[in-house]
């Protein structure tokens, strides 16, 4: 009688723990919701958008079989909560009943819908997710496609468009598909040294980047703008600051822009001081200008730095007063990066900053 007395007081602080539990779990759904419905400032160069508010294929498709997996689940979850929830609240114990309820062992028809449904539920989960798999995985690239290379690099991404002539860097830039015109973009990722992954959430999935491998992917975005993304896979120090800005736009606007990105540099007579300390530096060592001697590979083409929104890989926007900053220090921005501080005199920055501002 005393143990079936002690065991009964036991239950109260077990039951406090599982409403507990249910009551977090509900919290956390809720922000879950809440946060896939917060809408993105697409001017903060170090915010991430919204998985939930796709603006492209295969964007789209993956919000679907993830919305139909939340469904399922949060179904599942609603039902076992709640019937947890009413078990706790319906054979609590009650003052001065010290008894032992009933005890059953084993139900055939319980035991069997356990083990049918979830094997029913699996099954129709791998056939949504198999047929999205294919639907992404062999899309192939038709004359109408613009085909880009996009190598990761500790931390910032060099992308190369093979067919157009043309090199960036941190900025992709796309033509957006109309209803009549399909202009999707497919990708070639590469890496440079480590493992990265390729992100930008509203156009497609997450897709590695690997040394001495080739993946693909493919995005087709139908509204013009900006779409920001990042590296998703821990690649060293700067792995946060290794963003990416997608830029869409229409049709004329996106040959306008390889246009101007073929153009050869043009000579500014203010700047022939700063032109003389840049190549005078190992700068030339790392970085290419078009046109002139400075060939290297191991940094960011420079021939048209002052087109891009953003410095260091979406580190910081692309003002006079931070592009000074960068190159008076880079470490100050991007610890660790690959780009020393040269220690030059504040006149030798100066110069340095005025040529690279024609860089256009």
């Amino acid at each position: 009688m005393l143990l079936r007395v002690s065991t009964a007081r036991l239950l109260l602080p077990y039951q406090q723990d599982i409403l507990r539990a249910l009551a977090l779990l509900s919290i956390s759904a809720v922000w879950i919701v809440i946060a896939g419905h917060i809408e993105s400032a697409f001017g903060n160069p170090s915010e991430i958008t919204n998985i939930f508010k796709p603006l492209a294929q295969p964007a789209q498709e993956i919000r679907e079989v993830s919305l139909l997996v939340i469904a399922i689940c949060a179904t599942i979850f609603l039902i076992v909560a709640g019937l947890l929830f009413y078990t706790v609240v319906r054979y609590r114990r009650r003052a001065g009943d010290v008894s032992e309820p009933p005890q059953i062992y084993g139900s055939n028809q319980i035991e069997l819908a356990w083990t049918v449904l979830p094997l029913l539920i699996v099954f129709v989960l791998i056939l949504v997710t198999s047929r999205t798999f294919a639907d992404i995985q062999n899309r192939k690239s038709g004359p109408g496609a613009l085909n880009a290379t996009v190598i990761g690099h500790q931390w910032w991404w060099e992308i190369r468009y093979p067919e157009l002539g043309v090199v960036a860097a941190n900025e992709l830039h796309v033509p957006a598909s109309t209803e009549s015109v399909s202009q999707p973009t497919f990708l070639r990722l590469e890496s440079a040294d480590v493992a990265h992954s390729f992100w930008v959430p509203q156009l497609a999935g997450k897709t590695d980047v690997i040394p001495n491998r080739q993946n693909r992917m493919w995005i087709e975005p139908t509204q013009p703008g900006t779409y920001l993304g990042n590296c998703a896979e821990y690649c060293g120090t700067q792995h946060a600051r290794m963003l990416i800005r997608v830029i869409v736009q229409p049709k004329g606007e996106f040959d306008r822009w390889v246009a101007e990105q073929k153009l050869a540099v043009s000579e500014d007579p203010s700047t022939q001081e700063g032109r003389k300390i840049f190549f005078a530096n190992s700068c030339v060592n790392c970085h290419t200008i078009r046109g002139t001697s400075a060939q290297g590979k191991f940094g960011p083409d420079l021939t048209h730095l002052m087109s891009r929104e953003t410095l260091a890989s979406g580190a910081t926007l692309n003002t006079p007063a931070m592009l000074r900053a960068w190159v008076r220090d880079p470490q100050k921005l991007k610890v660790g990066c690959l780009m020393p501080n040269m220690q030059m005199t504040e006149n030798e920055v100066d110069q340095i900053v005025a040529y690279l501002q024609t860089l256009k």
